[in-house]
C-alpha cells in the first residue's frame, strides 16, 4: 500500500470542521465581517492546528465516518450511500409475534404527485414502496434502443418472503439494482421479488444475492463494443471491516433479456484501515484505439491509522481489465501528491487516452479543486495532476435536509473536446466564476453562505487534451438568476400559527450535474434545480425504531419551508434548456429527507437522443413490509428512478 507522507491539514483548518458544520460555533458570535478578517488573516499566516487525540473504531462504517468528519481541513465525506449505511438505527429487530402496524399519520402533502407523468417514465418496476436513488445510465453504442440503468436499490427491504422464520425485509439492505429497456426507454424490466427471483438485481455481492457483504450500491455503468454491459459498485459490511469494489459483466440473450455474471472484486480488503469508496467505470469503445474494449475503474481509497483510527489520506486509485472484466490490473495510485480526494470519474477519449477527474487537494490548499490526470498507454503510466479550477464546496440547498457534494461529472466529444461539470457556492452578486470566502462555510459560517450565496452547477472546457481549461460558467444561467417560486402558502400549523411564504424566497440552486456528448458533437448537461418553495408539515413525534418512524408519525408538528426540485437538461451547442421532470420533486420522502444519492446521470445514444435519469418521489405506492416490520397496506410517496429522453 502506497502512502504519501504528508499530513492531511489545510491552512484554514482552524476555521474548519468537516461534515455538517457546527452552526453554533462557526462564527463564535462575532459578526461576519470580523470573522472574514480573522479567517483571511489565518489563511495567510499558514497556522496549523493539529487534530485531537481522539481515537476511532474503524472496524465499523460509523467509526470511519466519524474519523473523516472530525478531520480538520476536509470538505468532503464518505459517499452518501456509506454515510446512510453508517447509521445503524434502521437495524432494530421487529417484535415477535409480528403485529401489522397501522400508522397514526403518514407525512404527505397535497402538492405531491400521484405518479410520474408522461413523457417521463418510471424505470424501476417494484410497486411496494422500496426506495431507489442515485441512478447511473448507459446506452449500447451499437443499439440506441438498448439502455441500462443502475441505482441504489432497497427492494429487499420490502420483500414479503421469510428465511427460517425471519422476514427477508429484515435481512435485506442497500443492494445494487439494474433495469433495462430494449425500446429506447419506453418500457423497462425487471423486478426482483425474493432470493430465488433476483431478476436483474446484481448478484454475488450481498447476502440475499449469494454474496458475502451486508450491503452494496453506488452504481456506475458502461457498455463495450460487443454489446456487453458492465456494472461497477461497492460491497461492504456495516459493523465490520470487509469492503470491496466490484464489477459484474452483463450479457443479452437472443431475446433481449439481460443476464448478470458473478462479480470480480477489486481492492478487496478485510483491513479496518482501508475503505474503498465512490468508484466509477469506463470502457474504451473507440474503433481506432489500440486499447479497444479495455475497462477502467477508478475509486477512492480512504486510509486510516491502524493504531488510532484517524484519517490519514484518501487518494484516487485506478485499475484496468484487458479480458472483459475477468481480472484487473494491480490498483495504481494516481494524482499524487493530491491525495485528499473523493468522487472520481474515469473517461476514455476517441484516441484511447484515459482521463480521471476528481475533487481534492494537496496538504496546504485553502480550497479544494477539480483535478485531472491522463494516460496515453492504456492506464500503465499517468501524467502529473492538473488543477482545473478551485471549488467552494456547497451546502445542501436552502430548506432541504439531504447531503450533497461537489464531485465532478465529465464527458468528451468525438473531436476530443473535454467537458467537466461540478457544483460550487456562488456569490449572489457575482458576474463570473469566483472563489469568494464569503461563500465558504468553513471561513465565513453557514449564516453568511445562506445570506449571500447559492449553489450553482458550472462547467469548464478543454480543447487541448486537458492542458488548459476555460473559466467555469453556469450550466443554467437563466435558472441561476431566478428566485424560487412559492406554492401552497399559507399553511395553518397545529398550534394555529400561520406559515406564510417568505418575502425573499431565495435563489434557485442547481446541483448534481451530469454530462453527455453526442456523436454529432452536441453537448448535453443536466442537473437538479431547487426552484419551488412550499410548506411541509413535520412530524413532532415519530414512532420508534427509526425505520418505523419513517412511515408512522404519532404526532404531527408545525410546517416548515421546503424546497422542491425539478430536473433540467441543457444543450450547450444550441444554448437551449428544458425541464424534463413533470412535477416538482419532494425530497422529504425517503430516509427522512436526508438521502437522495450523490449524483444523477445522462447518456446519449448513437441516434443523438439524450436519456436523463434522476431520483423522483411522485409515485404513490403501497408499503406492507418495511425493514422487517409489517404494516397494514399503507400508501406512501417514495423514491423512484425516472427518465426522460429527447434532443434539441
Amino acid at each position: 500500500m502506497e502512502l504519501w507522507n504528508v499530513p492531511p491539514f489545510h491552512k484554514s483548518q482552524a476555521y474548519i470542521r468537516k461534515g455538517r458544520p457546527n452552526h453554533e460555533k462557526s462564527l463564535k458570535r462575532i459578526t461576519i465581517a470580523i470573522a472574514l478578517i480573522l479567517s483571511l488573516a489565518t489563511l495567510s499566516s499558514g497556522i496549523l492546528t493539529h487534530a485531537t487525540s481522539k481515537t476511532y473504531d474503524t472496524t465499523t462504517l460509523a467509526g470511519k465516518l466519524a474519523s473523516v468528519n472530525d478531520t480538520p481541513g476536509l470538505y468532503f465525506s464518505l459517499s452518501d450511500l456509506l454515510q446512510e449505511e453508517a447509521d445503524t438505527s434502521d437495524l432494530a429487530s421487529p417484535p415477535s409475534p409480528v403485529t401489522p402496524i397501522t400508522p397514526t399519520f403518514v407525512l404527505s402533502s397535497p402538492l405531491d404527485g400521484n405518479s410520474v407523468q408522461p413523457p417521463a417514465v418510471t424505470v424501476n418496476q417494484d410497486l411496494n414502496g422500496a426506495p431507489q436513488n442515485e441512478p447511473a445510465i448507459a446506452v449500447d453504442p451499437n443499439n440506441p434502443n438498448r439502455i441500462v440503468v443502475g441505482s441504489n436499490d432497497y427492494v429487499t427491504r420490502t420483500w414479503s418472503c421469510t428465511i427460517n422464520g425471519t422476514p427477508c425485509s429484515e435481512l435485506g439492505d442497500a443492494y445494487s439494482g439494474t433495469y433495462y429497456s430494449n425500446d429506447g426507454g419506453a418500457t423497462w424490466c425487471c423486478i426482483a421479488t425474493d432470493p430465488n427471483n433476483l431478476a436483474t438485481l446484481i448478484p454475488g455481492i450481498e447476502h440475499l444475492t449469494g454474496g458475502q457483504y451486508d450491503a452494496g450500491g453506488d452504481p456506475a455503468m458502461a457498455f463495450d463494443t460487443q454489446g456487453n454491459v458492465y456494472f461497477a459498485g461497492l460491497g461492504f459490511d456495516r459493523t465490520q471491516a470487509p469492503n470491496t469494489v466490484a464489477v459484474n459483466k452483463g450479457t443479452f440473450d437472443s431475446n433481449g433479456n439481460l443476464h448478470w455474471g458473478p462479480p470480480t472484486f477489486i481492492g478487496q480488503t478485510t483491513s479496518k484501515s482501508i475503505l474503498n469508496d465512490k468508484e466509477w467505470i469506463a470502457v474504451d469503445t473507440h474503433a481506432t484505439s489500440h486499447f479497444r474494449d479495455r475497462i477502467y475503474v477508478s475509486w477512492t481509497r480512504f486510509i486510516f491509522s491502524a493504531q488510532t483510527g484517524r484519517y490519514i489520506q484518501s487518494p484516487i486509485f485506478v485499475a484496468y481489465s484487458k479480458n472483459g472484466g475477468a481480472t484487473f490490473s494491480t490498483p495504481q495510485l494516481v494524482g499524487g501528491p493530491v491525495i485528499y480526494d473523493q468522487g472520481s470519474r474515469v473517461l476514455v477519449g476517441p484516441d484511447g487516452t484515459v482521463y480521471v477527474f476528481w475533487e481534492g487537494s494537496t496538504k496546504l490548499a485553502t480550497f479544494n479543486s477539480i483535478w485531472m490526470v491522463k494516460s496515453t498507454d492504456g492506464g500503465k503510466n499517468w501524467s502529473p495532476p492538473v488543477a482545473i479550477a478551485d471549488v467552494v464546496d456547497i451546502l445542501n440547498p436552502a430548506n432541504t435536509a439531504f447531503r450533497v457534494n461537489s464531485f465532478p461529472a465529465t464527458d468528451i466529444t468525438p473531436s476530443g473536446d473535454l467537458y467537466v461539470a461540478w457544483n460550487s457556492e456562488a456569490l449572489n452578486t457575482a458576474n463570473s466564476y469566483t472563489i469568494n470566502p464569503v461563500c465558504a462555510f468553513f471561513i465565513s459560517g453557514v449564516a453568511s453562505v445562506r445570506a449571500n450565496c447559492h449553489a450553482g452547477a458550472v462547467y469548464s472546457k478543454s480543447t487541448d487534451g486537458g492542458g488548459s481549461w476555460t473559466t467555469p460558467v453556469l450550466i443554467f444561467p437563466a435558472l441561476d438568476a431566478s428566485n424560487r417560486t412559492p406554492v401552497g402558502y399559507p399553511a395553518t400549523n397545529p398550534d394555529n400559527t400561520i406559515l406564510n411564504a417568505p418575502s425573499n424566497t431565495g435563489r434557485v440552486e442547481t446541483f448534481f450535474p451530469s454530462v453527455a456528448t453526442a456523436p454529432n458533437g452536441r453537448v448535453y448537461m443536466s442537473a437538479y434545480a431547487a426552484d419551488t418553495l412550499s410548506p411541509w408539515q413535520t412530524c413532532k413525534t415519530p414512532a420508534t425504531p427509526t425505520a418505523v418512524g419513517r412511515i408512522n408519525c404519532l404526532e404531527l408538528g408545525n410546517y416548515i419551508h421546503n424546497a422542491r426540485l425539478e430536473y433540467a437538461v441543457a444543450d450547450l451547442t444550441t444554448n437551449l434548456s428544458q425541464i424534463v421532470s413533470t412535477h416538482p420533486i419532494n425530497s422529504r420522502h425517503g430516509f427522512g429527507g436526508g438521502f437522495i444519492g450523490d449524483y444523477t446521470s445522462i447518456a446519449v445514444g448513437s441516434d443523438n437522443v439524450f436519456h436523463a435519469v434522476w431520483t423522483d418521489t411522485n409515485n404513490k405506492q403501497t408499503v406492507t413490509w418495511w425493514f422487517g416490520f409489517e404494516f397494514v397496506p399503507t400508501t406512501v410517496n417514495m423514491q423512484d428512478i425516472a427518465t426522460a429522453k429527447g434532443s434539441f
